[in-house]
This record gives structure tokens, C-alpha cells and sequence, in this order.
């Protein structure tokens, strides 16, 4: 790597990822998932386009997995522990139950359709049995579902990934390592439980020093969530748990606990998401050689159909049996099953593994992904519709972040009222602060004025508030609950809690 060469890259990196921006603006007019423009411009730039040759999946894999870390991250500190708790077990049945279910149809199809090997075969059906975190997330959250689906669906994304890459990794290795069924499943739930152990203990251990220590830079706060992330990743993968598992929940815990600068840190969160969502699929782009897709084509439309048609509905249902869950509930979970970026970098596992066949698993798994997530993204808003369980869109939260004032015993949080919450109409005294807590200024239009008790909140106002470290925790509460719930919040039942509860 020479001066000369890092020029070039960055030159080439800065080009495709302003690329790549102006093909967000194009998905969300046009429906297109984003993830598919990001792969057809690793596919142009690739040996059959412009010519670079990229031919590393090691490399892949290993960027993949820093990719998905960040990703998964991205998720949990986006996602709202009030609404994925109700559909918890149903999640967790898709998550375990689920996969088991797809990946032996998958598995069978693949055997008996397309004349694979047994090892092949379920190999095949265990990388395309979990959804994509990325799509799912994207996806849901540009169409107004009721928060039972959302919430499952979300959290399912976010659970299932550990479990594929265990049961991946396995089979991978069957060959040179080979397990019982039952040795198998134990190392799973070993794995799980370690994982979940590293997520929890990272997770409130760094949301407690987080609001205890006082850091000398708001800056710095979102650097420190990232790396308790990334510690928690590494740390459940070093005790030979489920990273995947332990970073996700680390960042739904520290994404529900009250930490400073909360706005801050999910977009910083954010940003990194996109970049390794932009970074992950074009590099998934550049390791396929297209014109050798086109022998595998006819397969991948197959087991993505016995997938798609078969797999995914049965098991929805097998794993919403114990549950009182409507049928068209089961319909959206189905069809809401999407594939992304996790299956493709899965596909690299067995590739890196030399296992036989690993290049048509590559190649059949992302011509399965391209073509199902171009039917089943842009279609999902209209199959919601028709389900009838397309919602409108409700009360927005304000966004509220604290600055600690450390000297002082206190907090200054700035509260940003957006357009689709409850609190525009509320006189300042009806929002009820408790003792220690005001509103010292309020920023209108750009004009900065102190408000009266009278004075009456506005979509677009921005508050600063003053609260001593007694009656933070409940001055927070009461804004989030007022911005839910109108000046009524309290009567009607409406709080502001979201932090995960032990």
C-alpha cells in the first residue's frame, strides 16, 4: 500500500458512497430496496463491469462480520423495548423454532428439487433461513404496521442471526468435525446463553457509567455506546457465545436506558449503520461473478419459492401455534420475511471453509436474495393494505437529550417537539414538571424567549429544561408521557417509561 494506492482507493470510495447516497433518494421514491442498488454497483465495478478484481471471501467474511456488528447495534439503540416486549415470545419462537422449521424445508427442497447433497442442502437451507436485520429495519419502518408485528418482526431480525451463524459455522465444519443432532442443539443454546449473558451484563454495567460519569466532550458519548457495542460482541465471541446475540442486546439495553445525549448517539449510530450497509453490499457485489449466475439461476428461483411459499409460512405458523395470532397477522409475518446482506455473507462461511460446492451455494443464495427481496420489499405496503393491518400514523416522541452539569448536581435536556406529537397545544404549566425540574427557554422559529405558564408549546419548538439529578428519571417520564398523551397524560394511562426493567 503505497501513497499513491490510498489516494486511488479513497478516491474510488468517496465517489461510490456519494453514489450510493443518490441511490437512497431513488429507493425511496421508487420502493426499490436500497440494498439491491448497492449490490448492482459492486456488480458494475466488478470483473464483469469495469473491471476490478475482487476475489477474497475470507476478506468478505471477516468485513462482513464488523458490518453486521455495527448493524445490529444500529437496531437494538433504534428499537423500543415498550414495543418489542408484548412480542417477545412470538419473536422468540421465530427465532428458534422458526429456523429449525425452514432450514429442514429449504434443506429438502434443495435435496429432492434440485438434487444437492444432504450437507450441501442444509447448508443452503440454514443460510437462508434468517432474516435480514437491514431490511427488516429499513423496510418497517417506512410502513405504518401495528406495533405486534413490527415489534416481532424487528426483534426476530435481530435474535435469529446468532443462531444461523452457529448452526452455519457447524455444518461448515461437519466434514472434518462432525456432531450429533442433539450435540449440536446443546452447543446452540450454550452459545446463546453465554451471548445473552456478555449482551446483559456489558449492556447495564455501561448504561450505569454512562450516567455517572460525566465526560468532557457530548461528542464522546456516542464513541462510548459503539464501544460497549463492540466490547460486548467481542467479548460473548472471545467466551465462545453468540456475539451476534451479545451485541444486540447490549444496544437495546443501552438504546432503553436514560443515557446523555441520546439523539446524539442514535445518530451517530445511524450514520455508521448506513456506511456499513453501503460498504458491506457493494464489497458482496464485488466478490460475485456475474456471468457465472446464470447456471445457478434456475435453483435459486426454486428454493427461493420453496422458501418464500412454503418455508417461511409454515414456519410462521408452527412457531405462532401456542399463540392466539390472526391469520393475517401470519400472512404479513410471512411474507415479511426478508433477505439481505446476512445470507450472502453466511454464504462466504462454507466458501472460506472450502466446503464442496460452496461457489454454486454463493451464487445461489445471491440470486435468491436480489430477486425475492424485489418482490417482496415494494409489495409489502400493498399486502398490508390489503391485510387491512396498515395503521395511521400515531404520536411521534419528543426527542430529549441531557447534558450533565456535574458541578452543579444538575441537567440541562434539550427537548425537540417534531411535528406528530401530542405536546403541541400544552401551556407550559400543564405539562406538571415535578419540584426541581423548569422550562427556562424556549427556541421558536429561531427567536429564543423564556416562557411563561401560560405560554403554549408548539410542533417545532425547542425547550431547555432544568432538572436536578433527583427528578431527572421523572422529568424525563413525564415529557415522553406528555408527548404521547396530550395534558391528560397520567389520567389516561399514557406514560414515558422505556427503559428495560430487570
Amino acid at each position: 500500500m503505497t501513497i499513491d494506492t490510498l489516494n486511488q482507493l479513497m478516491l474510488i470510495s468517496a465517489v461510490v458512497l456519494l453514489v450510493a447516497m443518490g441511490a437512497v433518494r431513488l429507493s425511496s421514491r421508487t420502493g426499490l430496496p436500497s440494498l439491491l442498488i448497492y449490490l448492482g454497483i459492486g456488480v458494475a465495478i466488478g470483473q464483469d463491469g469495469f473491471g476490478l478484481d475482487f476475489e477474497d471471501p475470507e476478506l468478505t467474511q471477516v468485513l462482513g462480520y464488523a458490518a453486521l456488528v455495527v448493524i445490529l447495534a444500529e437496531g437494538g439503540l433504534g428499537t423500543k423495548w415498550r414495543d418489542i416486549r408484548p412480542a417477545m415470545p412470538v419473536a422468540a419462537a421465530l427465532a428458534t423454532v422458526g429456523v429449525g422449521v425452514s432450514v429442514g424445508v429449504v434443506a429438502c427442497a434443495a435435496h429432492y428439487l434440485i438434487g444437492l447433497e444432504w450437507l450441501t442442502a442444509l447448508i443452503v437451507g440454514a443460510v437462508v433461513s434468517s432474516t435480514d436485520a437491514a431490511a427488516v429495519f429499513s423496510v418497517l419502518r417506512k410502513v405504518p404496521l401495528p406495533q405486534r408485528l413490527t415489534g416481532a418482526l424487528e426483534a426476530e431480525s435481530g435474535f435469529n442471526d446468532a443462531p444461523v451463524v452457529i448452526l452455519v459455522v457447524a455444518l461448515s465444519g461437519f466434514e472434518e468435525d462432525p456432531h450429533s443432532w442433539y450435540v449440536l442443539i446443546g452447543m446452540i443454546l450454550l452459545q446463546l446463553a453465554i451471548g445473552l449473558t456478555a449482551g446483559v451484563l456489558t449492556g447495564r454495567l455501561g448504561a450505569y457509567a454512562l450516567r455517572r460519569v460525566a465526560l468532557p466532550a457530548s461528542g464522546l458519548y456516542p464513541i462510548a455506546v459503539m464501544a460497549l457495542c463492540v466490547l460486548a460482541y467481542a467479548g460473548g465471541a472471545v467466551a465462545q457465545g453468540s456475539g451476534f446475540l451479545s451485541v444486540y442486546v447490549c444496544a437495546l439495553i443501552l438504546g432503553n436506558s436514560k443515557l446523555p445525549h441520546r439523539p446524539a448517539v442514535r445518530g451517530f449510530a445511524d450514520g455508521l449503520a448506513w456506511l456499513a450497509q453501503i460498504g458491506l453490499f457493494v464489497l458482496l457485489g464485488l466478490l460475485v461473478t456475474p456471468h457465472e449466475l446464470l447456471d445457478d439461476a434456475w435453483p435459486a428461483l426454486v428454493i427461493g419459492l420453496a422458501l418464500t411459499l412454503v418455508a417461511r409460512p409454515l414456519s410462521v405458523v408452527m412457531s405462532v401455534l401456542p399463540f392466539r395470532t390472526p391469520w393475517q397477522d401470519q400472512v404479513l409475518l410471512s411474507w415479511a420475511g426478508l433477505r439481505g446482506a446476512v445470507p450472502i455473507v453466511l454464504a462466504t462461511i462454507p466458501m472460506v471453509a472450502q466446503v464442496r460446492d460452496s461457489e454454486r451455494i454463493f451464487n445461489i443464495v445471491f440470486v435468491l436474495v436480489v430477486v425475492f427481496t424485489l418482490v417482496q420489499g415494494p409489495t409489502l405496503p400493498w399486502l398490508a393494505g390489503k391485510l387491512r393491518l396498515a395503521e395511521s400514523v400515531g404520536p411521534q416522541d419528543v426527542d430529549i437529550e441531557s447534558a450533565p452539569l456535574e458541578r452543579l448536581h444538575g441537567h440541562l435536556l434539550s427537548v425537540s417537539i417534531p411535528e406528530r406529537s401530542r405536546m403541541h397545544g400544552v401551556e407550559v404549566g400543564e405539562l406538571r414538571l415535578p419540584h426541581g425540574a423548569a422550562v427556562t427557554l424556549v427556541v421558536r422559529n429561531g427567536d429564543s424567549f423564556v416562557p411563561l405558564p401560560t405560554t403554549i408549546l408548539r410542533r417545532g419548538d425547542e425547550l431547555l429544561v432544568v432538572a436536578t439529578d433527583a427528578v431527572l428519571d421523572s422529568t424525563e417520564q413525564r415529557l415522553l408521557a406528555v408527548g404521547r398523551g396530550g395534558k391528560l397524560a397520567g389520567w389516561l394511562g399514557t406514560d414515558g417509561d422505556t427503559e428495560i426493567r430487570s
